[in-house]
């Protein structure tokens, strides 16, 4: 394993700094001046509908990305020489209430904004999102979004509730955090209620990929789709059910005939085109995870490749 990390910009990348339970074996730092990317965790699952247990992502992404190596020979791009990156801790959620859990994602991200750095978010269930998109959107205004996902999350409500992992995306169009037709969801599958789970979409101007254009019309057509969200400020949310249980059992709602590793990781790097001002990675639940912790591997991996996105545009 690579045990260094060259740090021509300073000496932030040295291993001598890093714990070695922190994200890429980056060092542990709260000093958002001294950053041009913050890896977040967000331990909370109090917005799951099924399997709990994404609370313990982050740690196990954590532990998993202690491989990742210092260049990205897919982009061509060394992020750690072009980019300050650190990994900033958990926020500090209340288990048992989501209104302070959602409090204090929003009060880091203001934080993080007001000093200009991106912050990379790792959950975590998908209700997380929200409030990073609230706190984005006052900075930035309504913003563009690419959305990787089985499912829509533009549900209304569940048990009552109107904020859980199923409604994300519906009350941040509703908020005005997201611009509507600026939204391109890509991986969409599986059953639904019927066919009134989509006339959300269609109000508000939502544009879904569902799998079956990702398998027949391949990555390219799918990359593509991208070009009309350039000019604009765009947030990436990654779920990991996204991808095929095959190649990412750990989740809580998975959902069979999804994206390969492999597709996962080439959409993603497609976003280099785009203006990103964020991004997060999203319901890895380590519970149900499989010998080798595959999904957490894979989740760390797909942080790289964003973290490497990012550094394409500096």
């Amino acid at each position: 394993m690579d045990e260094t990390r060259p740090a021509p910009r300073d000496a932030l990348h040295s291993p001598r700094f890093a714990q070695p339970a922190t994200f890429m074996r980056l060092p542990h730092l709260r000093d958002p001046a001294a950053l041009d990317v913050a890896i977040l965790g967000i331990p909370y699952d109090g917005g799951t509908s099924y399997r709990p247990g994404a609370r313990h992502g982050p740690r196990h992404i954590r532990e998993q990305s202690s491989l990742i190596r210092n260049y990205n020979p897919a982009l061509a791009v060394s992020p750690f020489e072009r980019l300050r990156v650190a990994d900033y801790g958990d926020v500090d959620v209340a288990p048992l209430s989501m209104e302070r859990t959602f409090e204090a994602i929003e009060r880091e991200v203001d934080g993080l904004t007001a000093a200009r750095v991106v912050p990379l978010g790792v959950g975590g269930d998908h209700s997380v999102t929200l409030p990073i998109l609230r706190a984005l959107a006052r900075r930035h205004g309504p913003l563009g979004l690419v959305h990787f996902d089985a499912h829509p999350d533009t549900w209304d409500e569940y048990g009552g509730s109107r904020h859980f992992h199923g409604s994300t995306f519906r009350r941040a169009v509703e908020e005005g955090a997201v611009d509507g037709r600026r939204v391109l969801q890509i991986g969409i599958r599986g059953p639904v209620r019927g066919p009134g789970d989509f006339d959300f979409h269609a109000e508000r101007g939502l544009e879904v990929v569902r799998i079956e254009e990702v398998k027949e019309r391949g990555l390219g057509a799918v990359c593509a789709r991208l070009d009309r969200l350039r000019g604009a400020p765009v947030y990436c949310s990654f779920d990991i059910d996204a991808v095929d249980p095959a190649y990412a059992p750990a989740t809580g709602t998975p959902e069979v005939g999804g994206l390969s590793a492999y597709e996962a990781l080439v959409l993603v790097r497609a976003l280099r085109a785009l203006p990103l001002i964020g991004a997060d990675v999203v319901e890895v639940s380590p519970p149900y995870d499989g010998p080798g912790q595959v999904t957490s591997l894979l989740a760390a991996n797909l942080l790289f490749e964003l973290l490497s996105v990012l550094a394409l545009r500096r």
